[in-house]
């Protein structure tokens, strides 16, 4: 499971030209899932996520996590994380995984979360307009837990 995070101050994600989801502060998680990916790697990524003191507190310092500020999340799938660029031009997505176990394991990492989640549309063609925060942004592989 690969994410790329992005601190926001505002982001949203739109389908077809109709708004889906809209957050203020919080987070911007761009969420790739691969065919190896298990509960235990999404359980190991919304503990971390919840808890990476990247917020400002009192003293501009990023001591504070999503949890201690009570921040927002918004999770986009996203599955060109996992593109492959070893042959030619074209991307490969070989280790991509199948939306039957992508969808579930995707649905299980927002309850796992325990934020004020929210999300773009699973599989859909989605516009995401956002305000980087710093800019702060981060990536995050499950499989080399960094």
């Amino acid at each position: 499971m690969r994410a790329v995070v992005q601190r926001v101050s505002n982001a949203c994600v739109s389908v077809d030209g109709v708004k889906v989801a809209e957050i203020e502060s919080g987070l911007l998680v761009f969420l790739g899932i691969v065919e190896t990916d298990k509960k235990e790697d999404i359980k190991w990524l919304s503990n971390k996520l919840a808890n990476l003191s990247i917020f400002n507190d009192s003293d501009n310092m990023m001591n504070s996590s999503l949890k201690d500020c009570e921040g927002s999340a918004l999770i986009v799938s996203q599955f060109t994380l996992h593109a492959q660029i070893k042959k030619g031009n074209r991307l490969s997505y070989n280790k991509v995984a199948k939306s039957e176990i992508a969808k579930p394991l995707y649905e299980q990492f927002e309850a796992d979360l325990e934020q004020s989640v929210h999300r773009g549309e699973f599989g859909a063609n989605m516009k995401v307009a956002l305000i980087n925060d710093g800019p702060l942004t981060i990536i995050i592989d499950t499989k080399k837990r960094e």
